[in-house]
Parts: C-alpha cells; structure tokens; sequence
C-alpha cells in the first residue's frame, strides 16, 4: 500500500540524509533496496539494528561493489529500477562503474539521486563536511540562537534531513514524474548547502527588506520577542508561546491575567526586555502541568515543551497515532497522511538477507545462481 506502491528503487548504503530519504520513500509504499557493505565501516554513530530506524521499511543486500561481478548486480538491479540513491563523495560511484553514465546505459529512464553536503560542482566538492558545515556556510546556523550568545547547532534536523533528505526525495519525485511522461532519465544533484539555503528563502527576503537584523536573539521568530519564546515554569520544565499576531497575543494576555499596558506595547522592541522579565516572572509561579491546563487549545498559541520521553505520551499526538512502536521500540508514523492509499504499519530494520530482498527484483533461481557464484 501507499502512494508510491510499485515505485522501485536502489540505494548504495550512506549515512544521514540518503538513508532518510530511502525510509521516506519506502514509508510511502516505494521498494527500495539498499546495498549494503560486505565490511562495516565507519558510517557515523554505531548502534544495533533495531534501533537504527532510519533504515526501516526496506530490505537489504551486502555487496562488495570492488568484485565486478558485485558491480554487474547492480546494474541488473538498476535496469528494473525508477531511481538510485546515492550518497559519496563525487566521482566515486564513476570510479565503481556505478556512475550515471554506466547506469543510464542500462536504463535510460532512471532517476539518479545524488545526495552531497557541498554538491556536485564548486571548489568544496572534495572536502569532508557535516551538517553543521554546511548550514553555517549558508547563513543559517548564524541566525540561529541567543542574544550575546554563540550560534546554536540546532542537532542536524536543519541541514542533514529538512536541506538534504526532504530536498532529494522532492527532487526524486518530480523527476520520476517528468520521466514517465519524457522516457528519459536525469540526474538530481542534492546538496544540503541548496537546500539549506533554499529553507533560509523567507529570511533572505527579510533581510533585503531590512526587516530582520543580523544579531542573533533581536528578532521576533529568534528569541528576540518575548511573545515568541520559552519559559521556565515552576517544576523546572518549560512551556513555549508564539503569540505573534495581536488577537493572539490579546488573548494569551487574558488568560494570563496580565494587562497590556503592564508589558507595553507588543511592538515596541524597547519593551521587549520588560515584558520578557514580567512573563518569566509569572510562569514560575506555576507548574507546566497547571500552565497547560489554563492554556493549551486555547488561542493563546501555546504548548508545553516535551522531551522525547514525553511527546509520544501527548493526547493529541496519541489522537493522532503520531507515534508508533515497532517490535518494542517507539517511533514517529510515517508522514504526511493520505485518505486512500494510506501506507502499511513500518517495519524493523533487517539485516542484509540477499533471498527475501531480491525475491522482488529477480528470479528464485536467479537468486541461488548468485549465491551459487558467491556475490551475495
């Protein structure tokens, strides 16, 4: 099931953002299977399987892509296939005999994925990076924290899998849907510093409009703005509000039993450092507990804010099965919802097991011939 159901696709095992687009696809109803190392290597942070989840929903193969005949697979797999994911460094899938022009030679409709930090092209290309590289060199990680503060990694949601995975499947995607209609392939150059700098497109507008200032933690949507920000309540948790338009920001004041002439006004940034000091003052009167019941699905634009052990516990998000457990462990749902093709329940990451992951794509007797041969 799913939208993406007979939608078939190759993924040379990487780290980050090409796993994470893989599981999207395969979330969505695509098979995908993933080509695994015969060695490990180092691919990041190690841990078991079963809670690698990035790696759900697909099964695997472990491959030697040195052995020509490992190589030769491949290419069968990629005749049959809608798209390849890869995530090297440039030209090294060229130097496997894995390129696209080797792989277009066997099926001129395939997507080719290519998912880099730095892109296919520029004087960085070669340079080792990682998600805080990337969004630095963009100007996004510079507007991101505190004021008087240093810049704030914000973990690697921003660069690795919103400027990365989010932007090559969207890219897969389109081009799966020009091919069908043209019978040519092409192929979809990735980069986290595009798509990073592609998410920053509302804030470059600002900032040509003089409308956002450079120093971090000064703006409304930076923690510059007392009305959109967090707040330590009593029991040490916090709550957050983002009461930016007035109505809002009139209604979170009542029922916070603050007038506004006590704050000043809302747009008044010389009232701001005020206003932030009387707030945090009446939040820690208070547990979060309390401050939710008083505030939560009002619209006061407010919620508490959860740890990972608490979120899949919320109502709302038990309402709305945003979360899920899958053979012991919880994690979030695939996403976004459809009303008919609606996508099955994920499964466990698998370890490499060349019978069942290729009995999609080849023969039984195709598989035992390989095996018989030693490439899987």
């Amino acid at each position: 099931m799913g939208p993406l159901k007979g939608v078939k696709i190759v993924e040379l095992a990487g780290i980050g953002p090409g796993p994470m687009c893989a599981m999207l696809l395969a979330d969505l109803g695509a098979t995908v299977l993933r080509i695994d190392r015969k060695q490990p290597v180092d691919l990041g942070n190690p841990r078991p399987l079963r809670f690698n989840l990035l790696l759900r929903n697909r099964r695997s193969i472990a491959l030697d892509l040195k052995q020509p005949a490992a190589v030769e697979l491949v290419l069968r797999l990629v005749s049959d296939a809608d798209a390849l994911i890869e995530g090297f460094r440039p030209g090294v899938t060229e130097r496997l005999g894995l390129g696209p022009d080797a792989c277009f030679a066997r099926n001129a409709r395939l997507v080719y994925g290519r998912m880099t930090g730095w892109g296919q092209s520029g004087p960085l290309t070669a340079a080792a990076g990682h998600d805080l590289n990337y969004i630095a060199l963009t100007g996004a990680l510079h507007a991101i924290g505190r004021k008087g503060q240093p810049p704030t990694p914000p973990i690697n949601l921003l660069g690795d899998y919103a400027g990365g995975s989010l932007y090559l499947a969207m890219g897969i995607l389109a081009a799966i849907i020009e091919a069908r209609a043209s019978g040519q392939g092409q192929v979809v150059d990735a980069a986290i510093v595009d798509g990073t700098a592609s998410l920053m497109t509302s804030v470059f507008g600002l900032y040509a409009g003089g409308l956002v200032s450079l120093e971090r933690g000064t703006n409304t949507s930076d923690s510059g703005a007392y009305f959109y920000d967090v707040y330590e309540c009593a029991d040490g948790r916090w709550v957050s509000v983002a009461s930016i338009e007035a109505r809002f920001h009139a209604e979170f004041l009542r029922l916070m039993g603050i007038s506004a002439s006590e704050l000043g006004e809302q747009r008044d940034r010389s009232n701001w450092d005020h206003a932030r000091r009387v707030l945090a003052r009446a939040f820690k009167k208070r547990t979060r507990d309390d401050w939710c019941k008083l505030l939560e699905g009002s619209d006061a634009c407010f919620a508490p804010v959860l740890s990972m052990a608490e979120a899949p516990t919320h109502a709302h998000l038990k309402a709305r099965e945003t979360f899920l457990e899958v053979d012991g462990v919880t994690q979030p749902a695939p996403a976004p919802r459809f009303s008919r093709t609606v996508p099955e329940k994920p499964t466990a990451p698998e370890p490499p097991d060349a019978a069942r992951a290729l009995e999609a794509w080849m023969t039984h007797d195709a598989i035992r011939t390989l095996q018989d041969q030693g490439v899987v």
